[in-house]
C-alpha cells in the first residue's frame, strides 16, 4: 500500500503540473497577442505536455490503491513585458518544478516506495530536458538583441512545434 505522505507528495505535484499547464496557457495567449503565432503554439503545446503529466501522475496514485489529493489550483501571472521575459520564468519555473520533482524522490527513497521512486525518475530526466530546452531558447531570443526580424525567425520555428503525449499508450 503506498504511504499518505507519498500520497500527498505526488497529489500536490500533479496540481503543480496544472498550474504549469495555466501558466503556459498565460504565456501562450500573451504571445498570441503580441503577435508571435509560433512562440504562442510552443506555449500551447508545453500547457499540453503538462496537463499529461498531472494525468499521469494522478493514474499512478490511482494504481497504487489510494485516492489523489485535490487543491485549489492557483491564478498564474497573465501580465508580461516580452518573450524573453517570457522565457526567463519558463526556465525559472522549469528549475522550480526540477526541485519538487527531486523531493519526491528523496521521499520515495526514505520511504522505501521503490514503485514511486521508478515512476518519479522518469520526470527527474524529463526535467534535465525541460530546462536544456528552456535554457537553449532563451539563450537564442538572447541572440536577437530583441530585434523584431529575428524573433520572428524563432517564431516561425516554434510554429512547427507538434504535440506528442509520451503518456499515449498508458
Amino acid at each position: 500500500m503506498i504511504k499518505e505522505s507519498i500520497v500527498k507528495a505526488l497529489s500536490d505535484q500533479a496540481n503543480a503540473e496544472y498550474y504549469s499547464a495555466y501558466l503556459y496557457l498565460a504565456m501562450s495567449a500573451y504571445a498570441d497577442r503580441a503577435g508571435y503565432k509560433g512562440i504562442a503554439n510552443w506555449l500551447f503545446i508545453q500547457a499540453k505536455e503538462e496537463i499529461a503529466h498531472g494525468s499521469h501522475i494522478y493514474g499512478h496514485i490511482l494504481e497504487r490503491g489510494a485516492v489523489p489529493l485535490f487543491a485549489d489550483i492557483k491564478v498564474p501571472e497573465t501580465s508580461f513585458n516580452s518573450i524573453k521575459e517570457v522565457f526567463e520564468k519558463v526556465l525559472n519555473h522549469e528549475r522550480h518544478v526540477t526541485s519538487l520533482i527531486d523531493k519526491i524522490a528523496t521521499l520515495a527513497e526514505e520511504e522505501k516506495d521503490h514503485a514511486t521512486y521508478n515512476f518519479i525518475m522518469w520526470y527527474v530526466n524529463e526535467q534535465i530536458e525541460e530546462e536544456a530546452t528552456a535554457g537553449d531558447i532563451l539563450a537564442k531570443i538572447n541572440l536577437t538583441n530583441s530585434h523584431p526580424g529575428l524573433l520572428f525567425s524563432l517564431d516561425a520555428e516554434f510554429g512547427t512545434r507538434v504535440c506528442n503525449d509520451p503518456f499515449a499508450g498508458d
